[in-house]
């Protein structure tokens, strides 16, 4: 699936939501939630920033910026929230790479 399909399904489903997910040191899967207007293709080249240190174990507060990548083929309509919500898998990256 195609960053393309993805801007198309939030439109077809009306999302509200999208639920950026991924998996920490740990094993332990963690998320981002942000409104779906922030989604665009901009959103899949660049990736959306996040606070590395809000995670345990990860980043000192002082080098704590980190990147969400997300994977636009992981991307499904999520049956079980209220809202419209679409969840993308991600990939964490540090900024610069």
């Amino acid at each position: 699936m195609s960053a393309e399909h993805v801007l198309t399904m939030l439109n077809e489903h009306e999302v509200k939501f999208v639920d950026l997910r991924f998996t920490d040191t740990k094993g332990k899967e963690q998320h981002v939630t942000i409104p779906a207007h922030q989604v665009n293709a901009e959103f899949f080249e660049e990736g959306k920033m996040f606070d590395g240190s809000s995670i345990g174990g990860w980043k000192g507060i002082n080098e704590s910026d980190m990147v969400l990548m997300p994977d636009a083929s992981t991307a499904v309509i999520d049956p079980f929230f209220a809202d419209s919500t679409l969840i993308i898998r991600c990939d964490i990256l540090e900024p610069g790479t």
